[in-house]
């Protein structure tokens, strides 16, 4: 990790000096090297929160937003921002094959190699989907994704400047030491009174599994442990010493994990930290019935260049997530 960071730190001196030689000619800072802004770092310094601390991402369909959570010094995660969600496509419920337009939805964890700074809807990290559930339960589909443009074929679409500082605050994480970013992605927020709404849904034992991991964090503020055997999800448990179980295979005795009581830090800030934006998916439209592939020609088309889009792009080809993307490009080394 030492080399990574000497890796970073050279890029960006490398754009510094280039920049000074160009005298007052402009450089365009590729996305995925651009700095946080000042009103972020100023942000996270007021929560007690620092750049290099590990990061948790939480995703809820039906509300259409994102949280980003950082983890301060007694080890919990602290809310950082809520971003909304500029586009989803599909309905609630998870991903179960290739072309049927859904969002995934379960436990995921993003490694710094699932980052593309190159991805033809500006940044973009790829959830890893599927993972070991999804793969035990026949579920098909690849390159399911966080990323820009506001247009979703079974991705989760923000815009563009706000899918910038998402990346750049996981490229920090990274470089500070973090292995794999825990994205747990819900179809709504996970309350009792929301379970019970969708009683009736196919996906409700589903829901009720992801709920136990939803309830962990709300009261540890420490993402669940999650392991996977007789193809299913088993919240709050380990299993110690064994070997790791098949996903297909039986479930070895566990031990469950209760969580830890929480008592937060302070903090000065009195920034919520709620960002405002798009939503093109509502409640009533994901009510109304039918897949949205949030591809139609007027998706986005209101979201204006103060969102991100419409901005330049960089020169760099477009590439399919997770292929051709090397660490280097993300100031990182093998």
């Amino acid at each position: 990790m030492i080399t990574s960071v000497k890796r970073w730190v050279s890029c960006v001196v490398a754009i510094s000096t280039a920049a000074f030689s160009v005298g007052c000619t402009q450089m365009e800072i590729p996305p995925y090297l651009r700095p946080l802004s000042k009103d972020t770092i100023s942000l996270l310094g007021k929560k007690g929160m620092t750049t290099s601390t590990a990061m948790y991402i939480r995703v809820f369909k039906e509300e259409s937003e994102l949280e980003l959570w950082k983890q301060r010094e007694d080890g919990r995660f602290y809310l950082f921002k809520t971003y909304p969600i500029c586009n989803w496509s599909g309905a609630l419920g998870p991903k179960l094959r290739q072309g049927d337009m859904q969002a995934p939805e379960g436990f995921y964890r993003v490694p710094q190699n699932m980052m593309n700074p190159n991805s033809q809807f500006h940044l973009a990290f790829n959830l890893g989907f599927p993972n070991a559930y999804d793969r035990a339960n026949n579920r098909t589909g690849d390159f399911l994704m966080i990323h820009g443009k506001c247009k979703s074929a079974g991705c989760y679409a923000m815009t563009d400047a706000l899918i910038e500082e998402i990346y750049a605050l996981a490229r920090e994480s990274f470089i500070g030491g973090q292995e794999a970013i825990h994205v747990d992605a819900f179809p709504f927020r996970m309350t009792q009174v929301n379970l019970e709404r969708h009683r009736s849904s196919p996906h409700y034992g589903f829901w009720a599994t992801m709920k136990d991991g939803y309830d962990f964090f709300e009261k540890a503020r420490q993402p669940a442990s999650v392991v996977v055997c007789e193809r299913r999800y088993v919240v709050n448990a380990s299993y110690g010493s064994r070997a790791k179980p098949r996903p297909e295979g039986a479930c070895p005795p566990l031990e469950r994990l209760s969580p830890e009581p929480f008592t937060p830090l302070p903090t000065q800030a009195a920034d919520t930290g709620v960002v405002e934006g798009p939503k093109t998916r509502t409640a009533g439209s994901i009510g109304a019935g039918g897949l949205s592939t949030g591809l139609g020609a007027n998706s986005g088309a209101s979201i204006g260049p103060s969102y991100g889009l419409g901005g330049k792009r960089s020169s760099s080809p477009a590439g399919a997530v997770g292929s051709n993307v090397s660490p280097t490009m993300l100031g990182f080394s093998r």
